[in-house]
This record gives C-alpha cells, structure tokens and sequence, in this order.
C-alpha cells in the first residue's frame, strides 16, 4: 500500500488589533466587575478592532506574519482557507479578500463555516487537499471581528469575546508524522444554544428582527458549558487513539480558548494541567482565531519544540467540535 504523505505546518502567524478592552473598561459599559469577569472566565482584557477593520484585514496581518515565518511567497500557495464566523459580507467569500491583499494569485480560495471549531476543521480540510496530490502549499486562516457581532448591552456575552487572528502554512514533507488524523462532529439539533438568529435567510434583515436585537450572538451559557467539557476531553482521547498515541506523549494540549473554567474542567478530566496552554486572560475568546492564535504563541515562546507532541481540541456552535494531533517539525 502506498504511504500516506506527511503534511507539516512550516509556519504561523498572528495579529491582534491594537486598541485594548479591560474588564474595567467593561465596568462602564455593564453591571459586571473585573472581578467577577476575571473568576468566571480567566479574562482580563480582549483586543477590539478598528471601526474600519474588517476580519479580512485581521486575516491579511496573520497571513503575513505566517508567510514570512514559513519564508515563502504568497505567489507560491495553491489553496486559501479562511475560518470565520464573522465575514467582512454575506459574499464574496473574505478568503478572496485575504488573497488580493496578500498577493496569492495561484491560490483558490474559500471560506469555512464551522464557529469557533473553524482553524481545526480548516486545517484538516487543508491537510488533506495536499494528501491527495491537489495542492502542495496552504494558507489557513482564523479570522473573527466578534465585536461587530456582540450585544453590548447584554453583560452575559459582551464580556466573554475578542477580536484577532491567526495563520498557518501548510506543506507536504517535513520531519516526524506531521498533522495525525483528526476526530470531528457536530449536532445540529443543539444549535440554537449558541447562534445568531437573524440577518440571514431563515430571519432577514428588517426592523423588527433588529429591534429584538437577533442579529447579535445569543447562548445559554450553562448548556453551552457543559457540552463543550464533554465534547472536547471525548474528542481528544479519541484522536490519541486514532493515532496510537498515549497521554503521556503529549507535550502540549491547545483547546479553543472559551473561558478557563471549560479549559479547567478539561484539564482535570484528562489529567493534563501542567501541559494545557492558555491565553484566554489577554484575547478572551476569537472563535475561529482562538486556537490558532494560540497555536503561534506557544511556538513562539518555546512551549512547543521540534519533536514535540502537541493536541488541539475545539467546540463551537453547530454544534461543532473536534480533535487533531501533530508532530512539530519546525
């Protein structure tokens, strides 16, 4: 049988905007208190984006700063995927937005929808595209402006998201086994714990669906906690044994960055605390951008190291979620 290719992440990228929201900054716009935020989530503040900035612009900066950590052109990628739940428009697709600004003329190019597990299921899909002989080089992007979509009159939500985004480049090669296999789901039937109500087919745009606020992010929060434990610690225990992979092997676990108290609870079900990375209390939760933003930083300050093991794990609306495990090579 002929072996299946190794595909390796050969770079990453990150941006955050530049203007800075403190949970005290919060306390002037809510009822809530840094204190409060802070016990609840791990957030201490999240990076808020221009008015001018659209996720495209957020997506470019990542790119960037990923193509040149790759040390490629951006002539030479062949694929652009771009993870959003908040697009710059309904179309064309940002991805197609991201690939005039960085000059990637070769690529195709298209959007992900997949919330908050979008980077995850954005670089399988990528990984993938490569395996089969389709592509040689891929961008892939998470990108969200979540604060164009928050309800900042609402101090369950408006506390809990930021704005950023992250990228990697992807390549068939490299040393070790690269990006594993990877274990994904969904269940449509909870959807309406965490969604947007309006603004598209189903609940147009008009008066009364913007005077009953439903083109903003609506959740229950309690449901949407206890789903997300138990779909992220039962995804990641069954990747490691889709890829014949102990716990102990693990270097280094990412999960989405939603709030501290998931990432905690998953952390004490897998036995893993001193090896789960966090910066959920800078950025507080980017979505799509969370994992992958993540991701660079914890390259980029030396938690993870050529040879080392490394999970990530997801959840999002849908709902979504979903486990990946790679050797890093780089």
């Amino acid at each position: 049988m002929k072996p299946t290719r190794i595909v390796s992440i050969i770079g990453t990228g990150s941006y955050v905007p530049e203007k800075v929201l403190t949970n005290h900054d919060l306390e002037e716009i809510v009822e809530t208190s840094d204190e409060w935020i802070h016990s609840r989530t791990g957030m201490r503040e999240r990076h808020i984006a221009a008015a001018n900035q659209a996720t495209s612009d957020l997506g470019t900066e990542a790119a960037k700063a990923a193509l040149a950590d790759a040390g490629i052109a951006a002539e030479e990628l062949d694929l652009l995927i771009v993870a959003t739940l908040s697009p710059d428009m309904f179309f064309p697709s940002t991805a197609c937005f991201v690939q005039e600004r960085i000059g990637a003329k070769n690529a195709f190019c298209y959007d992900l929808g997949a919330a908050c597990s979008g980077f995850l299921y954005a670089l399988d899909t990528a990984k993938n595209q490569i395996i089969s002989g389709a592509v040689k080089t891929a961008l892939v992007i998470g990108a969200e402006k979540m604060s164009t979509f928050i309800d900042w009159e609402d101090r369950g939500t408006c506390i809990l998201f930021g704005d950023g985004a992250g990228a990697a480049v992807l390549q068939a090669g490299g040393e070790g086994r690269g990006i594993m296999k990877s274990v994904m789901g969904s269940d449509g039937s909870l959807a309406d714990l965490l969604w947007i109500p309006g603004g598209g087919s189903r609940n147009p745009v008009s008066h009364e669906m913007i005077d009953q606020r439903q083109h903003y992010l609506k959740m229950q929060g309690r449901e949407v906690f206890k789903h997300a434990v138990v779909r992220m610690t039962e995804a990641v225990i069954e990747a490691l044994e889709k890829n014949n992979v102990t716990l102990d092997e693990i270097k280094c676990l990412i999960p989405h960055q939603a709030n501290i108290r998931i990432i905690g609870a998953i952390a004490k079900r897998l036995g893993v605390g001193d090896r789960m990375y966090t910066n959920v209390e800078k950025y507080a939760n980017t979505s799509s951008a969370a994992l992958a933003i993540a991701l660079d930083e914890a390259v980029k300050d030396g938690t993870i190291q050529r040879g080392d093991l490394v999970a990530l794990t997801v959840f999002g609306g849908g709902f979504t979620w979903g486990a990946s495990v790679l050797e890093w090579s780089k």
